[in-house]
Parts: structure tokens; sequence; C-alpha cells
């Protein structure tokens, strides 16, 4: 049975429930990057207008080091985005029940290569600009994988859009239909209320539980989180039971 719900979960057919099921998944894998991510480069690697804004403050002060940080992240985030879009274009193309696993892959690589990195910066004296990058490359990769796969409806590393979209479903629901009738009721879309919802509390739960890890694991936190991802992305490989 287990087996069986995580085949579903990055198979090619795709549905409500899993695409709401593997955006929790991610949502909380992305809360734990860019909390534990912040404590190791104090910058939150999945926020493009925080990252954009910094930058204009940087450039503003003279502070041309760190904008050209900033820019290098934000190239980091477009270039995650890219391949992730070329590796699920290749897999369609070539009608891989694997549309999933080459992104997820790629994700759990580069977190492991981000603990390694950090893990040897007394040794090897790792750039932030270099870390900064690769946590961006990840959340581009991984938000592009999920709004290909469920047509745009869930996006897992940022919560402004969600956020907004929460607030339109709660205007919807809390507006006062007297005497409307019935063709121009206003009706909210609870069901999209409700995985709005789900993802911004397993973003928010994957957060304390990145920031708590990161400061009592350190950059070993990346080894179970790289392990989640390549596990949901080789069950497809598994033999099915008849």
């Amino acid at each position: 049975m287990p087996i069986a719900y995580l085949r579903a979960l990055t198979a090619p057919e795709r549905t409500r429930r899993t695409n709401l099921h593997l955006g929790i998944s991610l949502a909380f894998i992305a809360g734990a990057i860019n909390a534990g991510g912040f404590l190791a480069t104090e910058r939150y690697t999945s926020h493009v207008t925080g990252l954009v804004s910094s930058m204009a403050d940087d450039v503003a002060v003279g502070e041309w080091a760190l904008a050209a940080t900033g820019v290098v992240a934000l190239l980091a985030f477009l270039g995650g985005a890219a391949l992730s879009a070329i590796q699920i274009n290749w897999a369609r193309r070539n009608g891989s029940r694997h549309v999933c696993a080459l992104p997820l892959l790629t994700e759990a690589a580069l977190l492991l290569g981000f603990g390694v990195l950090g893990s040897l910066h007394h040794i090897i004296g790792t750039q932030l600009l270099v870390t900064v990058g690769l946590l961006c490359f990840v959340m581009g990769l991984q938000n592009a994988m999920i709004t290909k796969i469920s047509h745009a409806e869930i996006r897992t590393t940022h919560l402004t859009g969600l956020v907004t979209d929460m607030g339109i479903e709660l205007g919807k629901l809390l507006y006062w239909n007297a005497g409307a009738p019935g063709e121009a009721r206003v009706q909210a879309n609870q069901a999209r209320l409700k995985l709005q919802g789900s993802l911004v509390l397993a973003f928010f739960v994957g957060g304390v539980v990145g920031a708590l890890g990161f400061k009592h694991l350190g950059y070993a936190l990346t080894v179970p989180l790289a392990i989640g991802l390549a596990a949901l992305s080789s069950v497809q490989l598994l033999p099915p039971r008849d």
C-alpha cells in the first residue's frame, strides 16, 4: 500500500488528490530548505520578490558584492526552473512514466551537494555566492516541477500568491449574497481554499522542522530531505504488484 501510494504521487496520470499530496510533501521540504538555508546563509532562497528588492537596495547603497550575489541567486532560480521544464518535457516526449524522477533526483543530489559544501566550509572556504546560488537553483527546480505537472494550480516554494488566492476565496466565502439571484451569487471554491491552506501549513511546519534540524544537526539535515526526495523519484522503477 505505501509503495502504491508513493507511485501514484509521481505517476504521469495526475489527479487533484495526487497533486495535493505531492504538493504538500514538496511544500514541507521547501519550507525546511528555506528556513534551514537561512540559518546557513542568512538568505531566504525561495523568495524571488525579496531577492529582487534586496538587489535594488544593495545597488542603491553601493553594496556591489551583495548585489552580485542577488543576481546570481535570481539567475540560479531561473536556471533551475528551466532545467526542470527541459527534464519534464523530455520525459513526456519519450513516453516515460518517470516524469518527476529527473527533477526530484536532481534536487536530491544538489541538496546533498549543499550539505557537503557547508560541512567542508572550514576546509575549502565555500563562498556565500555558491551556496545561495545552489539553494536558489533547487527552489526554482522544485517550484517549476510541481507548477508544470499540476498545470499551474500548485506552487510550493513561496507563499505570496497562495495567501493572496486564499484571501480572494475567503472574501467570496464571507460575501453576503442576500437578495442576489442564483446565477449572480458569489461562490467560494472551498476545495481550492483547502488546497492553499494545506500548502501554507506544510511550508510552515517544514520551516519549523528545518530551523530546528539545522540548529541541532547542522548540514546533516540535508541527508533525510535528500533521501525523501530520492525515494519519491525512484518508486516508479519498482515493479507493480498484481
